[in-house]
């Protein structure tokens, strides 16, 4: 079969090469998936350029999260999807999404929505969940709260905006340029701010009559970070999800201790090992909005396998908006 394999750490466009190369077994507990679409996130890059906190063994296979169709099942699996039926969820590494087939757990298999394409179905997972458990598990957003986005047009941003839309928040996306702005429009933002060119404090005062976000989802880091200190609301939450823009944020804890707002993680990873049993339901609830409209994962472009490299790069370097997805059909 064909994948993409990393051998030497490097910028995606340069480190990833497509080649041929046996197709896997799978092992007690496993199931084979012939790979249907393989979204593109911000940590394949970092893989690539050796900068995750996994850092498998090369040669490896990029890509976190697919959606695909169970080909074979390897011994004991009882309880897992059939054979034929169409899963979401995370490969098995060293052994990426980036390929015609992968193995993946039975556990982390789940079923995919069926009002989802396999484009949008693939999307669902990782994202949603991450902004799901930010904001309900960590923030405990409630309705007509004020929800602040940065990255509001970008995959993890976007799934962030219609989850927050769906909790009944009033929702400030945050962006860079025209164009992203538009997308966040379409997304249903209440309020657009283009860092670029406005005053993010200034703004989201004015939006909440001096009151502040009383949720930020933050993806970002570095200024993105230091603006939101300066318009989170009393007793505010800032969920810190990443650092997209490469810079970490040193917290100022007198600050937070003056204004009285609070600092939270997010690693959603944590919980497949610390509580195993709310990635499942979590995705029950996500297919329950998936099934009612209230989120859709936003697909931009749609790419075939052989443009894998290009699709993590322009991920990387912060070009696209919503969800790049590899197609292995073409």
């Amino acid at each position: 079969m064909k994948a993409w394999r990393v051998h030497t750490p490097g910028e995606p466009r340069q480190a990833m090469r497509y080649e041929e190369i046996p197709e896997p077994e799978p092992g007690p507990g496993q199931l084979l998936v012939r790979v249907r679409a393989a979204d593109v996130n911000f940590p394949d890059a970092l893989l690539c350029r050796g900068e995750y906190q996994v850092r498998p063994e090369p040669p490896f296979t990029p890509g976190i999260e697919l959606c695909g169709e169970v080909v074979a099942r390897g011994e004991d699996v009882e309880d897992a999807p059939a054979e034929g039926s169409r899963v979401i969820g995370t490969p098995v590494l060293p052994a990426g999404a980036f390929a015609e087939s992968v193995l993946m757990d039975a556990s982390a298999a789940f079923p995919a929505p069926e009002g989802l394409d396999d484009a949008e179905a693939a999307a669902l997972h990782i994202s949603y969940q991450t902004g799901w458990f930010a904001l309900h598990r960590r923030a405990r957003l409630q309705k007509g709260e004020t929800l602040l986005v940065h990255a509001a047009a970008g995959g993890v941003g976007s799934a962030a905006v219609q989850l927050g839309r769906a909790a009944g928040a009033r929702v400030i996306g945050v962006v860079g340029g025209a164009e992203k702005a538009e997308v966040a429009r379409e997304l249903g933002c209440d309020v657009v701010v283009d860092r670029r060119s406005d005053d993010l404090a200034a703004a989201v005062k004015e939006a909440t009559d001096g009151r502040g976000a009383d949720v930020v989802f933050d993806p970002v880091g570095g200024d993105a970070y230091t603006r939101s200190t300066k318009c989170i609301a009393f007793e505010g939450r800032i969920v810190v999800v990443g650092f997209a823009s490469g810079a970490v944020p040193t917290p100022g804890l007198n600050h937070a201790l003056v204004k009285n707002y609070t600092i939270m993680g997010l690693h959603w990873g944590l919980y497949a090992r610390k509580d195993p049993a709310s990635i499942g339901e979590c995705h029950r609830e996500l297919t329950r909005l998936a099934g009612e409209g209230a989120v859709r994962p936003l697909v931009s472009r749609r790419v075939p396998m052989d443009e894998a490299a290009e699709a993590v790069q322009s991920v990387f370097d912060g070009v696209t908006t919503g969800r790049v997805v590899v197609l292995p059909q073409g």
